[in-house]
């Protein structure tokens, strides 16, 4: 992942390696339509130490981004199947997709058909 002019070496070092699968589907890989690609990756991801009021207000303006973006459920999705542990994917937040992915297996186990991810946020 590149370095944006404005971030410090420790912090890219703590952004994460995003893992992309390729969709079945003849159009690519799904993340290569994603609005995120044209942001800098420090908005999707928090840096070490970063104080509280500065984490909501970056993951509120990453959840702006992703709320304009054409494959928000395929990330979505991305992040609740593999799952990614960090950063903002699909609109929702690590514990925001924790709660989710709670909610889904308490479902399965109930018996109950899963159903699409309900907006958290």
């Amino acid at each position: 992942m590149l370095q944006t002019p404005h971030q410090s070496p420790q912090a890219a070092a703590t952004i994460p390696v995003q893992r992309t699968p390729e969709r079945d589907d003849q159009a690519g890989p799904w993340h290569a339509e994603a609005v995120c690609r044209r942001d800098e990756a420090g908005l999707f991801f928090a840096p070490s130490k970063e104080p509280t009021a500065a984490r909501l207000s970056r993951e509120q303006a990453a959840k702006r981004v992703c709320a304009r973006c054409p494959v928000l459920v395929e990330c979505r999705e991305h992040a609740l199947v593999m799952p990614e542990p960090y950063g903002v994917w699909g609109g929702l937040t690590a514990a925001e997709r924790r709660v989710v992915l709670t909610r889904r297996r308490k479902t399965a186990s109930a018996g109950q058909p899963t159903t699409e991810v309900s907006r958290i946020a």
